[in-house]
């Protein structure tokens, strides 16, 4: 949206959250009028981009952080996204969501609503969502959550003024009726044990409660930033740690697995993802959702999983080797035929003659191969594997190999990132910030290195064939 008025009117600030392949970016080039490049692949946004709009005579600074499925498991994504939500200027959060998978997108809008009160849920892609037969009663789940709810279709522009005037409006009377997600009678004592005593510090917006639960995770890195947050002092750094180890050692007295908090938590806050979707979505095929259990327990089974994954990454494999040769051939002709004209332009203009080589035999000729031979499988490579995402089936690959490669102390998400790497393995380390695990993720930075990518396929052959 374009500014239209200055205003002395103070500003607004939010922070653009949501899963990824979303349309977040999208939405954010929207409101801003920028173009933030958009993609579909995971990992895209890696930090904060910043824009903002005017609306009602007043400015609104919007920030765009990456994209993540939760705030729970402290992977790089979702660690800058609980920065910018929790510790970042604000007034507010837009939540972006997919309305074809809702229930997979509240497990975020839930944690961020524990969050914050000023929580504004826009629901994307509604028209893809219409074609699969998926309808989504927005008033019902504005309802449910407690917080206003906007239907959007990011790519046509539409309805924003309704997204930008339910944030608005949230600033300046924040949600009292907010759902709260029920955890373990013993997580929930504690919990509001350690919430009284912070409240005696806690001069910010966050929610005691959200704070109370995060410092009962014992996450460090949460601590730290939070105590600079608050500006506490040493003194009341040190009361803070000893209530939280005397409310863990009761709950701890009372048979409650701390170790446990987490997967309490999660598992807390799928249960009423899962309620709510389930409430607010209907199919007009009633069978939609039998047909993808089938389909998922045919291509995640014991018996077919392994075997479907494999011929579908040797097809992909088989096509890019076989059909790049066509377009290689193509690219080394054309650059080749141009060599001899090139290094005669040179010589014309009275370049001298060990110049002339050094350009045309060194660096033209050099490039001309390097494009000839890597581009074509690349260009073909990547497509698929992106039908192969659209269509969800690499999420469906990270499962069947996770536990072969926990074996090896390794990740299944590493399976997509040594695929990546028989394209281009400058593009699987890249992709290797999907993991959630430092210590997993740099195994698999080392390790994809070993994958051999197109540009060394033939380096490898030659080496066998003409020097065993």
């Amino acid at each position: 949206m374009k500014k239209i008025l200055k205003t002395s009117l103070p500003s607004l600030s939010a922070v653009l959250a949501g899963n990824p392949n979303v349309g977040k970016s999208t939405v954010f080039n929207a409101l801003t009028g920028l173009r933030q490049h958009t993609g579909n692949w995971t990992g895209k946004t890696v930090e904060s981009a910043r824009g903002e709009v005017f609306f009602r005579n007043r400015k609104l600074e919007l920030r765009d952080v990456p994209g993540t499925y939760s705030l729970l498991s402290g992977s790089t994504d979702e660690i800058v996204a609980e920065k910018e939500i929790c510790f970042g200027k604000r007034d507010g959060v837009i939540v972006v969501c997919d309305a074809t998978c809702l229930e997979r997108n509240l497990n975020l809008v839930l944690q961020i609503i524990e969050i914050s009160p000023r929580v504004v849920v826009c629901v994307n892609m509604l028209d893809e969502a219409r074609k699969k037969g998926i309808n989504i009663d927005l008033k019902l789940l504005s309802k449910n959550l407690g917080v206003p709810v906007v239907g959007t279709v990011a790519r046509k522009n539409k309805d924003y003024k309704e997204l930008l005037s339910s944030f608005f409006d949230i600033c300046e009377n924040p949600s009292q009726n907010r759902v709260r997600v029920t955890y373990p009678r013993e997580l929930r004592r504690a919990i509001f044990s350690l919430a009284k005593e912070i409240n005696k510090f806690n001069s910010s917006s966050l929610s005691p409660e959200f704070i109370a639960r995060r410092l009962l995770e014992n996450d460090s890195e949460f601590r730290e930033n939070l105590f600079e947050f608050l500006s506490l002092s040493e003194n009341e750094k040190e009361y803070i740690k000893s209530k939280m180890d005397e409310i863990t050692n009761a709950a701890v007295e009372e048979g409650y697995d701390v170790k446990k908090i987490r997967e309490d938590v999660a598992l807390s806050i799928f249960n009423l993802a899962e309620r709510i979707s389930s409430d607010v979505t209907s199919f007009k095929k009633k069978d939609y959702i039998k047909k993808q259990l089938k389909i998922d327990r045919v291509i995640t089974g014991r018996a077919l999983g392994i075997p479907i994954m494999l011929f579908l990454l040797g097809v992909i494999l088989y096509i890019t080797i076989v059909g790049a040769n066509y377009p290689s051939e193509f690219l080394s002709n054309l650059f080749f035929s141009a060599e001899e004209p090139f290094y005669l332009f040179l010589t014309g203009i009275g370049l001298p003659a060990v110049v002339c080589e050094a350009i045309v035999y060194g660096v033209y000729r050099v490039l001309a191969w390097v494009v000839s031979v890597m581009l074509p499988p690349m260009a073909i490579f990547f497509p698929l594997f992106t039908l192969l995402e659209d269509l969800g089936y690499l999420p469906r690959v990270a499962f069947n190999l996770d536990n072969l490669f926990r074996k090896c102390d390794a990740c299944g998400k590493q399976a997509l990132t040594m695929s990546m790497g028989f394209g281009c393995n400058a593009v699987g380390v890249t992709g290797c910030r999907i993991i959630s695990s430092p210590r997993e993720r740099l195994i698999a930075i080392l390790t994809n290195n070993f994958v051999p990518c197109n540009g060394r396929f033939p380096r490898s052959y030659v080496g066998k064939l003409f020097c065993p």
